[in-house]
């Protein structure tokens, strides 16, 4: 165990947890929210520091990151738990916790896996597959550690942690995928258990703190796939974090709670990559259909092809550092 970060003591031994926009009172005894982060007597505890449930060296495309150092591979880590509850998550399996079993997952110092990182050719490390703000105090310290070896930090993210705690990791984190799962209150509330609102400031707050920013949506049918839910998500992109921020629109598969739905048609992804487009996004890209097209780079003018790919196979790559050859447009990203 380690004592949590952004927490209040309160009368009572009961704690205040100010690690995401949850704000959980815990009474003494108690966990928050995320099941993993406990009161014991008074003191805020990280349950999952350094046991880590997951790791694997991954092509940095499948986080999806595509303008980040495109063709890389990424050191990727988690713990079990998660703040949030959906309905469909496709790694339920280790994100849901169950509070009466013990917390899994093997013991492991941060610069353990930095070493790994570099020993296995990485060039980043990715804190993903559960939410990484509930491991918090871990991602921290790795982060520092792999920034002074020279590695990229990456958050996949469903965009819940405090405005405190991303100001405290920000100068180590290069780059984020943050979900943006739905865009009305009711769609948060009923499959993900959290509040639209929060998500919308949190991604805000991303830009602010110039960390780069894709955001992905699954889009599952019948639940958040109208054209006005959409189109609601391409203009709150364009206004708020500019039109080079990439959107990935992927498709559902049934999963979890979700099991009775349908796989995502490819025409809807069509349509939700017509809408960024029309709504003056630069880069859309349709996930979870290799072969389909949708997961290209073209140049923003001359719509040159620029990187092409199958799933998360880089087949070319003509970019030259962040250049369109044919007409010298910038391309927007890290490490292109």
């Amino acid at each position: 165990m380690k004592e949590a970060l952004f927490y209040e003591k309160l009368d009572n031994m009961q704690v205040r947890c100010g690690l995401c926009r949850f704000g959980c009172l815990i009474n003494n005894g108690a966990r928050g929210v995320c099941a993993v982060r406990e009161n014991r007597n008074g003191i805020l505890y990280s349950l999952v520091y350094g046991k880590l449930c997951a790791e694997h060296v991954d092509p940095i495309e499948k986080k999806p990151l595509f303008h980040v150092m495109p063709g890389t591979t990424t050191y990727s880590i988690a713990t079990v738990g998660c703040n949030f509850h959906c309905r469909h998550c496709q790694n339920y399996t280790i994100s849901q916790v169950d509070r009466n079993e013990p917390i899994r997952g093997s013991e492991q110092t941060p610069r353990a896996i930095v070493q790994k990182a570099l020993d296995s050719n990485c060039s980043s490390i990715s804190y993903t597959y559960t939410e990484p703000t509930i491991f918090y105090e871990f991602a921290c310290d790795t982060a520092r550690i792999a920034k002074e070896a020279g590695l990229k930090n990456i958050f996949v993210t469903n965009g819940y942690i405090s405005a405190k705690a991303l100001t405290s990791i920000a100068p180590f984190l290069d780059a984020a995928n943050i979900d943006l799962k739905g865009f009305t209150e009711g769609f948060y509330r009923d499959v993900v258990h959290a509040s639209l609102t929060q998500v919308i400031d949190s991604i805000v707050e991303y830009k602010k703190q110039d960390i780069w920013l894709e955001l992905t949506t699954l889009i599952i049918p019948g639940l958040n796939d109208s054209d006005a839910d959409l189109r609601g998500i391409a203009d709150f992109i364009v206004a708020n974090l500019g039109s080079d921020t990439p959107w990935h629109v992927s498709q559902f598969h049934p999963t979890f709670k979700l099991a009775d739905r349908s796989r995502t048609p490819v025409a809807t992804l069509r349509t939700a990559r017509d809408i960024g487009i029309a709504a003056g996004l630069r880069y859309v890209y349709e996930g979870n259909v290799p072969g389909e097209g949708g997961e290209n780079t073209y140049c923003p003018s001359c719509s040159l092809l620029l990187i092409k790919r199958y799933g998360y196979i880089i087949q070319s790559d003509k970019i030259t550092n962040g250049i369109c050859p044919d007409c010298g447009t910038n391309i927007a990203g890290v490490g292109l």
